[in-house]
């Protein structure tokens, strides 16, 4: 039995959580996991569900906060090495930044065998600034000399890791794609389009366009604000736009509609018609996207983006910034339209294309399903890191 203790920053609504759950539940009999994760963010939703959903029952660190604060992170290294002591596990492989710190610190110190880390994201640009990025570039650079290996989810993130900021050599890096249950994006989408459409009062005439994620300043929600204020003024058709999900820049992205005269509601609280509704978070993504009819992502940076492997799973055409791992993730002027990073003008452009041209909307939405429904399946997942789990071993 070969034993593998995986850690996570924390249990939040996204890719990492979704794939630390199936890794730690469908591996072959070979294999025996233990999950540890840190304490939920206030600002974010509670993604226990995910962990239930599955029967998992993971170990808590509640010092593993997503803020630097050295007591408690001494605490948590503390904690990850009693762990690692006491279950003896054969691989640590941790999951994002923090985890990945504490847990490969914790790992090395302990001399376990194979410590494996996966890069979900990285915080080398769009998050800090200059002094601060130098830093965590430093810390990663050493602790990959300390890691047996390193999973990057697309090839352009290995680009990034290996060649634009030089963290470790190319042959330490594996490139292992995300993989989800997309399963329920192609089932009874009429029913659920019917459902999401009723509750926020929206017209079969009317064509809505969702962006869904965090509401934290990497999203770039401005640019989709100020497209849609664009778009609005230019279009022939009916629209309303949906805003899925919650954070910290909640109240700055509000601020900002009303700085460009966008009508918006609070959707928890009405279902008006306004331009603009803020739905919070939705647990029932597939919902959502069944209702919607173009979904637009304007992050300054991502790495395997999961709102996009969902659009496509559930065959709604896309407008994105071209950023990170997007061009992997999506086919070009096939399933989705990219634009350049925070450029107004052209991603207003490119929602135009969509909103004014029907039979284009649905030419593109008819190749997302094939695209995804094999290449980022979690059994596709699986099978790829239990077969470099045994590689590294041997």
């Amino acid at each position: 039995m070969i034993k593998v203790l995986r850690i996570i920053n924390r249990f939040n609504l996204g890719g990492p959580t979704y794939n630390v759950a199936y890794l730690s539940k469908y591996m072959s009999d070979e294999f025996e996991t233990m999950l540890v994760g840190g304490a939920k963010d206030d600002s974010e939703e509670s993604s226990d569900f995910i962990v239930n959903d599955l029967g998992l029952k993971p170990i808590i660190i509640e010092e593993m906060k997503r803020e630097i604060n050295l007591k408690n992170d001494y605490a948590a290294y503390k904690k990850i090495k009693k762990i690692i002591k006491e279950y003896k596990p054969d691989i640590v492989h941790t999951h994002a930044s923090k985890a990945g710190t504490l847990g490969r610190l914790a790992a090395h110190s302990c001399g376990v065998k194979v410590i494996v880390h996966t890069f979900h994201g990285h915080v080398f640009h769009s998050y800090f600034g200059k002094l601060t990025t130098t830093f965590y570039k430093n810390i990663e650079r050493y602790l990959a000399k300390r890691s047996t290996a390193i999973i990057a989810i697309s090839e352009i993130q290995k680009e990034e890791l290996v060649k634009q900021h030089q963290i470790c050599e190319a042959k330490k890096v594996h490139i292992i794609p995300l993989g989800f249950d997309l399963s329920k994006f192609q089932e009874n989408q009429q029913e659920k389009r019917k459902a999401f459409r009723t509750k926020y009062n929206l017209d079969e005439n009317e064509i809505a366009i969702s962006i869904i994620g965090r509401l934290v300043p990497v999203k770039n929600h401005t640019l989709f604000l100020e497209g849609l204020k664009n778009v609005s003024k230019n279009t022939s058709q009916k629209i309303r736009a949906f805003i899925v999900g919650d954070g910290e820049d909640r109240n700055i992205i509000e601020s900002k509609a009303k700085e460009l005269g966008i009508p918006f509601i609070d959707g928890t609280k009405n279902s008006e018609k306004r331009l603009l509704t803020f739905t919070s978070w939705i647990k029932e993504i597939d919902v959502v996207l069944a209702g919607s009819d173009i979904v637009a992502l304007t992050s300054f940076n991502e790495g395997t983006p999961v709102s996009l492997i969902e659009a496509q799973a559930a065959n709604k055409p896309i407008v994105t910034t071209n950023v990170g791992g997007i061009e992997n993730v999506v086919i070009p002027n096939e399933t989705a339209l990219l634009c350049e990073n925070n450029n107004i003008n052209e991603f207003s452009n490119q929602l135009l294309k969509l909103l004014e041209n029907q039979s284009f909307r649905i030419a593109m939405s008819e190749k997302g399903w094939k695209h995804v429904k094999e290449k980022y399946h979690f059994t596709r997942l699986v099978k790829d890191v239990e077969n470099l789990y045994k590689t590294l071993l041997n």
